[in-house]
């Protein structure tokens, strides 16, 4: 049977593209990804006051008649237009949107969101946590690549995410995380390695150069391979709480997890959500708490719902 192919809508950022590739690629298709750009006033305006029109696009998207997809995976709310417009023009497309549209959810096939989203019916399939493109086995191939930047088999990877509309990233913060890594791993006879992510500003990096100093290792730029690596030899993983996409990543490598949190700018009810949930289901632990060795099930939850999904897309 032949692949099915698929077009992927994103904004553009990591946790999106990570969403929308995890669930093309366990869904096993062929895919091509298309970045949206809303025009002004349009990338302002919520979908569902927006005009189901190619009019609020930058770039238009133009489906061949010859090259129509299978299926249309979006993610994030400019996405969500062009995903209802094109499911217009090419009704027999199947379309999945990852996360709540804020739209009625009848204008999609299938929406795959998390359980910290609070979503309810019959086309809804409920993650717990965000799903992604990370896997085990590219973990393990990738284990290799930081070996000579850092000589030590006890390993703590702290990884980095960056400002959004819930944390400003202080820089005090941040060097309260790092002191407290320093204290409760350094001692015990841990080396240090940071990996940043897209969102991580060059002044943080920076910082973390200075302050984790002998301590360890910090990658300079953006790299995935240093990232996938970051989590094969590290024994603990530390995250910053502004994403919960890396979190749910890092929970395929089915080590211990601390979460670094940082003080709010506003009510993030969501974030409490997940967090709550990591907790209780055992993959993760608030940074500060006892260093101790502990288990769960390495996270998958792409391959379940893909399976879920499979028999109503082949209907």
């Amino acid at each position: 049977m032949a692949k099915l192919k698929a077009l992927l809508l994103t904004e553009g950022m990591h946790g999106m593209i990570s969403q929308v590739e995890g669930m093309a690629k366990a869904l096993k298709t062929d895919y091509s990804h298309k970045i949206v750009r809303l025009s002004f006033p349009w990338n302002l305006i919520p979908p569902k006051f927006t005009p189901i029109s190619n009019i609020i696009l930058k770039d238009k998207i133009y489906i061949d008649d010859n090259k129509i997809p299978d299926l249309i995976i979006s993610c994030g709310r400019k996405s969500v237009v062009p995903s209802i417009f094109i499911k217009k023009k090419n009704p027999k497309i199947f379309t999945i949107h990852i996360q709540d549209p804020k739209v009625n959810l009848r204008n999609f096939d299938a929406i795959v969101c998390p359980e910290h989203d609070s979503l309810e019916g019959d086309n809804i399939y409920i993650s717990k946590g965000a799903i992604h493109y990370i896997t085990t086995s590219e973990i393990i191939k990738a284990k290799s690549y930081l070996v000579d930047k850092i000589k030590s088999d006890k390993i703590v990877s702290l990884i980095l995410g960056g400002p959004n509309k819930y944390y400003k990233f202080d820089k005090d913060q941040l060097v309260k995380i790092f002191n407290t890594i320093k204290s409760e791993f350094v001692p015990k006879g841990y080396k240090i390695i940071v990996i940043p992510s897209m969102r991580t500003p060059r002044e943080i990096i920076d910082l973390a150069t200075k302050e984790i100093g002998e301590s360890g290792y910090v990658e300079n730029k953006v790299d995935k391979q240093a990232y996938l690596s970051a989590y094969a030899l590290a024994e603990y993983i530390v995250i910053t709480c502004d994403s919960t996409s890396m979190i749910s990543e890092a929970a395929t490598s089915g080590k211990p997890i601390f979460v670094a949190h940082m003080k709010a700018k506003k009510n993030n009810y969501r974030f409490k959500r997940f967090f709550d949930l990591f907790k209780k289901i055992g993959i993760t632990r608030d940074l500060g708490e006892k260093i101790e060795i502990w288990s769960y099930d390495k996270y998958n939850e792409a391959q379940r719902i893909a399976l879920e999904l499979k028999n109503k897309i082949e209907k």
